[in-house]
Parts: structure tokens; sequence; C-alpha cells
């Protein structure tokens, strides 16, 4: 993940131009260009079966989506792309690509190899800032994830840590609680 910086007032142009050009995944966090090179192969199974495992159980008014933003509020510049979001289902007949904040029940984001601390906090920040009621990070690093409630604009008042294993407690209007001990690993291979 790389940051660049680009003038106010135009960092959706230039990010799309990016994106456009490159096929690279394009978000503007704080006021910075953050390109994210494509997911793995396993980062990319990996959201599909957290969508998979999550959306049977979703209310019938929410639906898991991929590749939609989120915009910080009063910021035009800013937004974020989740891997998965949970939001309302009227969405899918909506002709834009950003999802308000106070619309997503749940952002997911699975840690990539080579992301850095201070990128991860800066985006756990930018979320609670956006107030985003949910986070949920999954790190295949490690095997561990972390959920994020209770937004304000200066971090999350509620965290809930655990480890692959380990079943995330969430609502049952967001699918109940989600195991996870069948998440893979970075570097492991599919049944070693």
């Amino acid at each position: 993940m790389r940051s660049i910086p680009v003038r106010r007032g135009h960092l959706r142009e230039a990010a799309g131009k990016i994106a456009q050009a490159t096929g690279a995944r394009v978000e503007i966090i704080g006021g910075k260009l953050v390109v994210s090179p494509g997911p793995s192969g396993k980062h990319t199974g990996l959201v599909i079966d957290l969508r998979d495992a999550m959306r049977p159980g979703l209310a019938a008014e929410h639906e898991a989506f991929e590749n939609v933003s989120v915009p910080m509020v009063d910021d035009p510049d800013d937004y974020s792309t989740p891997d998965l979001t949970i939001g309302p289902r009227s969405f899918k007949e909506a002709d834009g690509w950003l999802l308000d904040a106070d619309a997503v029940e749940l952002a997911v984001e699975v840690i990539s190899p080579n992301e850095r601390l201070k990128g991860i906090n800066e985006k756990t920040e930018w979320y609670a800032a956006a107030g985003v009621a949910r986070l949920l990070q999954v790190d295949p690093r490690t095997g561990t994830w972390s959920l994020f409630t209770r937004p304000a604009p200066d971090g999350y008042r509620g965290v809930v840590h655990g480890k692959y294993g380990e079943t995330v407690p969430l609502e049952s209007e967001l699918g109940g609680d989600l195991e996870t001990g069948a998440l893979p690993v970075y570097g492991a291979r599919p049944g070693a």
C-alpha cells in the first residue's frame, strides 16, 4: 500500500485516473491517495468465504456488498472501500458508488500481507470518524480478528479481539455469531 500526495479538490479525479490506468485499488484516507495492489487469491477467497457465511443469516433489509465505497461525512474527497460492506439491500438499485457511512451496518477489512500497523490504525480511526457502526478486521497474517463498535470522532469505544476458531459476536440481524475456524492464513496451503 502506498500513499500519494495530490492537491485537495482533485483527489477523486486523480483516484479515478489511477484506478482506470492501473486496475489498482485506490482510496482517499485522511486526504491522501492510498493505492493498493490487487488482492491475492487467498485474500479474495477469504472475502468470499466471509460474505457467504454472513449472507444467509442477514436480516431481509441488509445485503453483503463488495467494492462499495464509503465517503467521509462532510469531506467530498475522502472515501474508503471496505473488502465487504453490510448495508441496506436497497443500495442494489442505486446508480451511485458511495454508500453513506450511517447506512453501513458493518465494514469488513481483510488485512493484506504487507500492510503496516500505521496504515491499519489510520484506517480504523477513519472508519470511526466517519461513523461506521461496526468494523471487523480479519488478519490472515496472524490468524486473528478484531471487532470495533461504538464509533466516536477520535476512535472506536468498543473492541473485541479474537483468534481464528473463536466466534465473532455479531448481532442476529448481521447473521449472528460468525465462525472463524476455517478461515485461511497467508502462506498456508489448503489442506496443510
